[in-house]
């Protein structure tokens, strides 16, 4: 089966391909010839997947997945949340994102947040939805040098590590886009 992640995103397509049955072949939007870049105008999380994959859908008639993935801050009103790519500006820098909720946090105790990612897929003329959240809390400082975006100060529920100090492995088992895109292939596997 030839499925396309509607990202242009080469981390986050490496985190899905090594979490995906060989028998489905992930193709990215690079890969099919997209290089637009799809707005993002929804409100919500879920509403800027399905937004993706209804472009693709419209424009390349391909069956398709996208996702959507925030950082929520419940004491910062559940900021970044959907702006968390462009918390700090269009630019879409991780230095600077983090270094603006690490400003918006100094001082502050209740560090609590989660990372929620929805997936929505198109096949056909249906579109489903996929939602993984991973509890944690915001460090202090950046730790950590793998991953990427929010990973280096990012410390998920019962680890001494963030999400920049751990194995794609372990962040795959416990994180956000694993456990959507788990549910994903538990439900392509019955179709």
């Amino acid at each position: 089966m030839k499925l396309v992640f509607a990202t242009h995103n080469e981390n986050k397509v490496k985190e899905v391909k090594s979490l995906l049955p060989p028998n489905i072949e992930l193709l990215s939007l690079n890969d099919i010839g997209c290089f637009d870049e799809i707005p993002e105008t929804s409100p919500t999380i879920e509403g800027n997947a399905q937004l993706k994959v209804a472009y693709v859908k419209a424009n390349f008639g391909l069956d398709c997945f996208a996702d959507d993935t925030g950082l929520e801050v419940p004491v910062l009103n559940n900021e970044p949340g959907v702006y968390s790519a462009r918390y700090a500006g269009p630019q879409k820098n991780s230095l600077d994102n983090m270094n603006k909720l690490l400003t918006n946090l100094k001082n502050v105790t209740n560090r609590d947040a989660h990372f929620k990612t929805v997936i929505a897929l198109a096949i056909s003329s249906e579109i489903k939805f996929f939602t993984g959240i991973c509890k944690g809390i915001i460090t202090f400082e950046k730790k950590g040098n793998l991953g990427f975006g929010y990973d280096p100060i990012f410390q998920p529920n019962n680890f001494k590590q963030t999400f920049a100090e751990i194995t794609l492995e372990q962040k795959n088992k416990i994180g956000h886009r694993g456990k959507a895109v788990r549910l994903l292939i538990d439900y392509l596997s019955k179709t």
